[in-house]
């Protein structure tokens, strides 16, 4: 990989809605596994993963800090998620233009791999990737370092041996973006897939960590 430009694109939300085919099923068996695994109540587990993903980023990252959870077992019980194959869409002309697009392109998500793997063979487009960068990783010196950690985005382009600033990462979440412009990454903030505003209220402006803001994949080509 030492010539042409490295996409990285993220994948819910990126390139499927993920926000309708399966956020609020994750959010509630997440809160179900807290609540099961350290026996406190329903309103307590919904809480602890509200906190923690605001906190870290991630609800895993502070359930494996304070709780001492195993990663592996969390990610199993949690993202079973029957029925997903039929809620998954994407859309097809940005999936086409996935193929036309110059350079390397891979999946880093934090979801873990057998999701992604699914997602991925519904919408029929894992053959446009070389790689697939799951959670499972993205540990650094025996610690889970998943999106926005800078550390990880910077060891992802030292193992696929470019620069920082020959990567290009897609992604809906800002916090992921500004992470990869601290390091140089340049970046890309996907919309088509963006929950709806409120009534009255505007999507936030395009910051200045941000290259592009893009409603389709197809902008990509240009």
């Amino acid at each position: 990989m030492r010539t042409g430009r490295i996409w990285l694109f993220d994948l819910d939300d990126t390139l499927h809605d993920a926000s309708n085919a399966t956020m609020g099923e994750l959010r509630v068996a997440m809160a179900d596994y807290i609540t099961e695994h350290l026996q406190v109540t329903a309103d307590e587990g919904q809480a602890l993963r509200s906190r923690y993903w605001l906190r870290y980023g991630a609800t895993l990252l502070g359930l494996v800090r304070h709780h001492a959870v195993k990663p592996s077992h969390f990610l199993n019980q949690t993202h079973q998620l029957p029925g997903l194959e039929q809620r998954v869409r994407g859309h097809k002309p940005d999936l086409a233009a996935l193929a036309r697009l110059p350079g390397r392109k891979l999946i880093l998500t934090n979801a873990p791999a057998a999701y992604a793997m699914r997602v991925l063979g519904v919408l029929g487009i894992a053959r446009c990737f070389d790689a697939v960068l799951s959670i499972e990783d993205m540990h650094m010196f025996g610690d889970l370092r998943p999106k926005p950690d800078a550390r990880m985005l910077r060891r992802v382009a030292v193992r696929l041996g470019v620069p920082p600033s020959r990567c290009t990462l897609v992604e809906d979440t800002l916090e992921h973006q500004k992470a990869a412009r601290s390091i140089g990454m340049d970046t890309v903030w996907m919309q088509r897939w963006l929950p709806a505003v409120a009534p009255g209220k505007r999507r936030p402006l395009r910051p200045a960590y941000v290259d592009r803001r893009v409603r389709n994949l197809r902008s990509l080509l240009r």
